[in-house]
């Protein structure tokens, strides 16, 4: 079955830097756009960044572009999610997603930028 598994969240100062991970199982990783979304408390799930099968195009949010970084790694089954000069308002869980026919989510990691 389809399985995705989030990683590399925690608590980091403004300013400072956190690598996520998602390594996925269960349907044929290289042939899927995949997409970084996060939840802040009391706010809707919002896109953060996308990527395409192959990498060869992203996409980002306003909120995150110039900071934040997505790739994959199609050998290793995993996408990455580099999130530089973070703000408290990156503050929420992150989730990575992938669409086949169905929506499907990992559990999601927490993130929290705070001083």
């Amino acid at each position: 079955q389809v399985q995705l598994v989030e990683s590399g969240g925690g608590l980091v100062q403004p300013g400072g830097s956190l690598r996520l991970s998602c390594a996925a199982s269960g349907f044929t990783f290289s042939s899927y756009t995949m997409s970084w979304y996060r939840q802040a408390p009391g706010k809707e799930r919002d896109l953060v960044a996308r990527i395409t099968s192959t990498g060869g195009v992203t996409s980002y949010a306003d909120s995150v572009k110039g900071r934040f970084t997505i790739s994959r790694d199609n050998a290793k089954n995993t996408v990455y999610l580099q999130m530089n000069s973070l703000k408290p308002e990156d503050t929420a869980v992150y989730y990575c997603r992938v669409a086949l026919g169905s929506n499907y989510w990992g559990q999601g990691t927490q993130v929290t930028v705070s001083s």
